[in-house]
């Protein structure tokens, strides 16, 4: 393993390079999620969900959708010939999707901690240091675990245009069925469907981190009515992310037509 670590570094320093250098990306990346928490938010208002009820969502939806399309580098390495030599170069395979993944993990949590200090200094939401920590190591854990997903799904796949077309139906469903825009009951099939969805539980651990900080019991199970607790909220988080780390080992570990492309 420590033989493999100048692999696994300089594959996660390329995606960041690739990334920066993309400015167009960055301002994009950074824009984005700062409208749709602003129009949202304004939207909720009459609710009674304000800016602080959508914050933790807006985090999630900054890591889901850059951890994800970050992955689509793996389609343009296989075209452009540098993930064939990769792959026959005389690392473990491991190495190499850790690497890709902690790149395009790294790259979403960056996004997300910049976001987080904005609405810290702006003081939307005031988390204590300690929460705010712990909230990060959290929003790190949810990167890697969608990372691997987009990682997973890409790795079989030809084009960019098939890339984008497929995660769409993994990105919104995810996303707004993770109780990230609107607070989700437990009754009947959406209910069920939130209860399985891996993605609910980081949400309603940023969501007692963050914004139930100011004033409210982060630690109490009935503090915030139908949000899980932070125990299961690491637990699922943690195995979502080891789960589907393995899952890319072994899906990269196969032989496919697209290794000799």
């Amino acid at each position: 393993m420590t033989s493999s670590l100048p692999v696994i570094f300089t594959l996660a320093e390329r995606e960041l390079v690739r990334f920066f250098r993309q400015r167009n990306r960055v301002i994009g990346a950074l824009v984005q999620p700062i409208l749709f928490w602003l129009l949202f938010s304004e939207g909720l208002k009459q609710q009674n969900l304000g800016y602080q009820h959508f914050f933790p969502g807006t985090l999630a939806m900054i890591l889901l959708f850059t951890a994800i399309f970050a992955t689509i580098s793996i389609i343009e390495d296989r075209n452009e010939g540098f993930l064939q030599g990769v792959l026959v170069a005389p690392i473990p395979r491991f190495a190499m999707v850790l690497g890709k993944v902690l790149g395009g993990a790294a790259i979403a949590l960056i996004q997300a901690i910049l976001f987080l200090l904005l609405g810290w200094a702006s003081s939307v939401v005031t988390p204590t240091p300690t929460d705010a920590l712990l909230g990060t190591i959290l929003m790190a854990v949810m990167a890697v675990a969608l990372t691997s997903l987009g990682f997973a799904i890409a790795w079989r796949m030809d084009s960019s245009q098939g890339f984008h077309a497929i995660m769409s139906v993994f990105l919104l469903p995810m996303w707004l069925l993770s109780g990230a825009f609107f607070r989700q009951g437990a009754d009947g099939l959406l209910g069920w469907v939130v209860a399985v969805n891996p993605l609910t539980y980081g949400v309603a651990g940023l969501r007692r981190y963050i914004e139930h900080a100011n004033g409210m019991d982060r630690l109490a199970t009935d503090a915030i009515p139908g949000v899980p607790p932070l125990w299961l909220c690491w637990s699922v988080s943690i195995a979502f992310a080891v789960v589907l780390l393995f899952a890319c080992w072994r899906i990269a570990a196969a032989r496919t037509a697209g290794d000799l492309k």
